[in-house]
C-alpha cells in the first residue's frame, strides 16, 4: 500500500531551503516554500559563496543530475592559489590548491547559485509571503501564518528564514545572537584590463586574504567565467557542452556572470572612524579607502575603481550554541539555528549539509523506515553537533575582543602571527599539516553530506 506524501513547509527560499525544497521533491514529499522577498531577485546581499566538498556533496544529493550540471555550467573558474599577503602585499603565505578544499571548492556568484536552486521550484516556491507565526494544532499538523492573512498547514514546518529568523525565536525563545563586535565594507570591481594589471598573477589566479595593522584585514577574490563576455559563445573556444546547457537554462535571464573582482576590508567597530551602517553607498568606500590608509596603493586603487552601487556593509554577527531541544513538528536550518562569522568560510555550506542531512531522513520517514519524529530528530542532533562546532570555529577569526585589535598587545600579536605564517609558508612538512587539517574541516575525504533519496 502506497503512503500518502508528506506535507513540508519552509519558510526562507535562501541556499539551505532551496536546496532541501529539491530534495523533498525528488523524494516524493509534498513541499512549499515560503519567501518574504517579493521576486526571484531580491534579497541578495554578497557576490560570491565558496562551495567546499561538503556544499557539492549536498548540492549533488539533493539536485535532479541535470540541473546539478547547470550548477556546475556556472560556476566560475576554481582558484589556483591560496594567499595571505600583509597590507603592502608582501607574501606571508601561499598554497597552490591542487585539490578542491581551501578554495571552496567551486566559487558561484551568489545570485547565480540562487536562480539554479530556484530552477524546477517555480510551483513550489511563493513570494512576498512574510511568516509571521505558526500553531500547532491537536491533530498533530502545524499552522504557518502570514503577514497577508493567508495560512498554511502541514505536518512538518522547517524554518529556514535566515539570522533574523521567526521560527527560531518562536521555537527557541532562549537562543541569541551576539555582535562580535567587527564590521566589514565590501564591493564589486569590474574585471578589464585596468583592474587586473592592479593585480600579481597569483592574486588574479586565487583567493586573498589581507592581513593588517590594527587587527584590520581583506579578502580580493577573482571571478571568471568560462564564456564571453558578450554572450557569444565560451572563450577559448572550449566549454560547447556548457554553453548548450545554458542556453536551455531559464535561470540565465537573472544570471551575475560577466567576470568581476569582490573585495571587502574588515575591522573592530572601536578602531574604525565611522560605523559603517550610518553611511550611504559613496560614503563606504570612502570609509574603506580611509581604513585602508598605507595599504598598498594597487589595493586602494581597486576600492577606487568599485561600482558605488555595488558596496555594501555588515555588522558580524554569530549564534550563541544552545542545548538540546524537545523535537516537534517544527525544525530549523541555516542561518536560522548556527549564524556563524565568515571566519572559515563555511556558512552556506553548513546550510547546504543541513539541507541534505533533513532531505534523507524525511526520505526514510516517507518510505516507513522511520516515524517522522525520529526522522527530525536524528537530524536536529547531529546538525547540532557540525553545526555549533562550525559556529566555534568561525568565531576564533571574526572577534573584536581578540588580542589583534587592541593598540600595544595587537602590534604584537600581529608581529607574531606574521612570523609563523613566514614559517609555514617555508617548511613545507607545516604546510602540509596546515592544508590537511583545512582539508579534514572542509569535508575532503570524509563526512561528506549523506547522498539524499534515491542517489
Amino acid at each position: 500500500m502506497s503512503r500518502e506524501p508528506m506535507e513540508v513547509i519552509v519558510i526562507g527560499a535562501g541556499t539551505g531551503g532551496l536546496c532541501l525544497a529539491h530534495g523533498l521533491k525528488r523524494a516524493g514529499i509534498n513541499v512549499n516554500v515560503y519567501e518574504r522577498d517579493r521576486t526571484r531577485a531580491d534579497g541578495l546581499q554578497g557576490y560570491r559563496v565558496g562551495i567546499n566538498p561538503h556544499g557539492l556533496a549536498s548540492l549533488k544529493a539533493c539536485l535532479a543530475p541535470e540541473l546539478y550540471a547547470t550548477f556546475l555550467a556556472t560556476c566560475a573558474r576554481t582558484p589556483g592559489h591560496f594567499n595571505i599577503l600583509t597590507e603592502r602585499m608582501t607574501e606571508l603565505l601561499t598554497v597552490p590548491l591542487e585539490d578542491e578544499s581551501m578554495s571552496g571548492g567551486k566559487s558561484v556568484s551568489r545570485m547565480t547559485l540562487r536562480q539554479v536552486l530556484l530552477t524546477g521550484l517555480e510551483a513550489h516556491v511563493h513570494f512576498d509571503k512574510t511568516f509571521t507565526s505558526y500553531e500547532q494544532n491537536a491533530d498533530g499538523s502545524v499552522t504557518a501564518h502570514f503577514e497577508d492573512g493567508t495560512h498554511a498547514t502541514a505536518d512538518l514546518l522547517i524554518g529556514a528564514d535566515g539570522a533574523r529568523s521567526k521560527v527560531r525565536r518562536q521555537l527557541l525563545p532562549h537562543a541569541r545572537l551576539e555582535n562580535t563586535g567587527i564590521v566589514s565594507i565590501g564591493a564589486k570591481v569590474p574585471m578589464d584590463e585596468t583592474s587586473r594589471a592592479l593585480l600579481p598573477p597569483k592574486v588574479l589566479d586565487g583567493i586573498t586574504l589581507i592581513n593588517a595593522p590594527k587587527g584590520f584585514g581583506g579578502i580580493v577574490h577573482v571571478m571568471e567565467f568560462p564564456w564571453r563576455a558578450d554572450g557569444d559563445g565560451m572563450k577559448d573556444g572550449i566549454g560547447n557542452n556548457d554553453a548548450e546547457l545554458l542556453s536551455n537554462w531559464p535561470g540565465l535571464l537573472y544570471d551575475n556572470t560577466r567576470d568581476y573582482l569582490m573585495w571587502g576590508v574588515w575591522g573592530a567597530l572601536h578602531n574604525l572612524p565611522a560605523d559603517p551602517k550610518s553611511l550611504g553607498q559613496a560614503a563606504l568606500l570612502a570609509l574603506a579607502t580611509q581604513i585602508t590608509d598605507g595599504w598598498h596603493p594597487n589595493l586602494r586603487a581597486l576600492i577606487r575603481a568599485s561600482d558605488p552601487s555595488t558596496a555594501f556593509s555588515v555588522d558580524v554577527r554569530t549564534s550563541v550554541p544552545v542545548d538540546a531541544w524537545p523535537t516537534t513538528n517544527v525544525t530549523v536550518l541555516g542561518d536560522a539555528v548556527h549564524l556563524m562569522t565568515p571566519g572559515r568560510g563555511v556558512g552556506a555550506n553548513t546550510a547546504l549539509r543541513d539541507a541534505a542531512l533533513l532531505a534523507t531522513r524525511l526520505a526514510d520517514a516517507q518510505q516507513g523506515k522511520l516515524s517522522g519524529h525520529d526522522a527530525v530528530a536524528g537530524y536536529e542532533e547531529e546538525m547540532r553537533r557540525y553545526g555549533f562546532h562550525a559556529v566555534a570555529e568561525s568565531r576564533k577569526q571574526f572577534d573584536a575582543s581578540s588580542a589583534l585589535h587592541r593598540p600595544v598587545v595587537g602590534r604584537m600579536a600581529l608581529s607574531a602571527m606574521r612570523t609563523s605564517l613566514r614559517v609555514v609558508n617555508n617548511v613545507p612538512m607545516l604546510k602540509r599539516r596546515m592544508v590537511n587539517a583545512e582539508n579534514e574541516f572542509r569535508g575532503v575525504d570524509r563526512n561528506a553530506a549523506p547522498a539524499a533519496h534515491g542517489q
